[in-house]
């Protein structure tokens, strides 16, 4: 009876590993393929995938930037540039779609009922409705109709007009398209924060609160000790999901027309003709994006998760 058995694993494992390479076969035909037709396509239209034309002279300005750049430099530059761009909304993004989406998900858990209702509208508007549409009326129907001449407020401590907003007693300025994307991206990013938050906090168990209560802490006290860090654990994996839609939909700055990488990607690809060349290079810097920022969080969470003995 246990030879049965284990013949009978035996097989069973065979049979995996037998499908497993089947697998892995079909799929390395399918990229061959896939490569053989692309070089084809490419050989046919007089193309290649070569990538000299980076360092041809862009001969096109970029507005925002946060290195050196002028017209006669390069396409690589260029896409730099667009890179910078991106990442300084990505992170401003993450940071701010965090802060609020936590406030936003207590505030859904609070019992003063003003607190939540107001909580709970915030999440529905911006929750409901598409991140395109809210980018459109941060640009459209609040920058945009702001004063052509830069007018001050609050003592001339900053100024602000439909280019964008300034602070000069720091010295940096803020364009409008920045602004709209960063705003865009952050309230309709928090507030799929709030609920990763909120479901996070529901998911402790109701016997961690009575714990805490009778040890004689206080409700704030068995939130911050007790609740939030079995909850942290909780929320880090699907937390990481959201950090990786906002560097994705971050893409959508082309419609609000702030340079990042892909609007800077775009004009690359109508100056000098060679759409898979550029396509390729912009989804390796996505990807790259995607992959360190899904690295850090794994290494977080492992850290922060319960070591068993």
């Amino acid at each position: 009876m246990n030879l049965r058995i284990s013949r009978l694993g035996r097989l069973r494992l065979d049979g995996a590993v037998a499908a497993q390479v089947i697998f892995l076969a079909g799929l390395g035909i399918l990229l061959f393929l896939g490569w053989r037709n692309l070089q084809s396509n490419l050989q046919r239209a007089g193309l290649g995938l070569q990538f000299d034309f980076l360092t041809s002279q862009a001969s096109f300005a970029i507005r925002e930037r946060t290195i050196p750049y002028e017209p006669t430099d390069s396409y690589l530059l260029a896409l730099a540039v667009g890179v910078l761009n991106s990442l300084k909304v990505i992170a401003i993004a993450i940071v701010s779609a965090t802060g609020i989406g936590a406030a936003v998900g207590m505030a859904r858990l609070t019992p003063h009922w003003l607190v939540q209702q107001m909580a709970r509208v915030y999440t529905e508007l911006f929750l409901n409705t598409p991140l395109l549409l809210q980018l459109f009326f941060w640009y459209v129907a609040i920058f945009l109709p702001l004063p052509t001449v830069p007018q001050g407020a609050f003592g001339g401590l900053w100024q602000y007009s439909n280019q964008g907003i300034a602070i000069p007693w720091l010295g940096v300025a803020f364009s409008s398209e920045f602004l709209a994307l960063s705003l865009g991206l952050s309230t309709f990013s928090s507030v799929f924060v709030a609920e990763l938050v909120r479901g996070s906090v529901l998911a402790i168990s109701q016997g961690q609160w009575e714990a805490g209560l009778s040890l004689g802490l206080n409700r704030w006290q068995v939130l911050r000790l007790v609740v939030l860090p079995q909850a942290w654990r909780i929320l880090i994996p699907p937390l990481t999901n959201q950090y990786l839609n906002i560097i994705k939909n971050s893409s959508l700055a082309i419609a609000v027309g702030y340079e990042d990488v892909y609007a800077i990607a775009s004009t690359t690809i109508n100056q000098t003709g060679r759409p898979v060349n550029v396509i390729v290079i912009l989804m390796g810097i996505y990807l790259v994006l995607c992959l360190t920022v899904a690295w850090g969080m794994g290494e977080l969470n492992r850290r922060v998760q319960l070591v068993e003995r």
